[in-house]
């Protein structure tokens, strides 16, 4: 999968000091539309957070999953230059 197969179409970003810094929903390969992805303040920086769900314990468990560490790492990329950028 090429760099370009993964847009950003929306991000919003949020005010104030949380660890939470914005929601983003990108396309992929103009196939897929992935809503609800988050950029998060970690110890370590910026990380990208993938969409989950309640379940009925209480926990919560991610609803997408890249299947490979390049995907995974192009998702980052493109959400993360995209924060930046705005």
């Amino acid at each position: 999968m090429s760099g370009s197969a993964i847009a950003v179409k929306r991000l919003h970003k949020l005010e104030g000091d949380g660890k939470l810094k914005a929601f983003a929903d990108v396309a992929i390969a103009d196939l897929f539309l992935v809503k609800g992805l988050r950029v998060v303040e970690g110890k370590n920086g910026l990380f990208v957070s993938m969409p989950s769900e309640q379940g009925k314990n209480g926990q919560w468990y991610p609803t997408i999953f890249p299947l490979s560490d390049e995907v995974k790492s192009q998702l980052n990329e493109a959400v993360l230059e995209a924060y930046q950028e705005q």
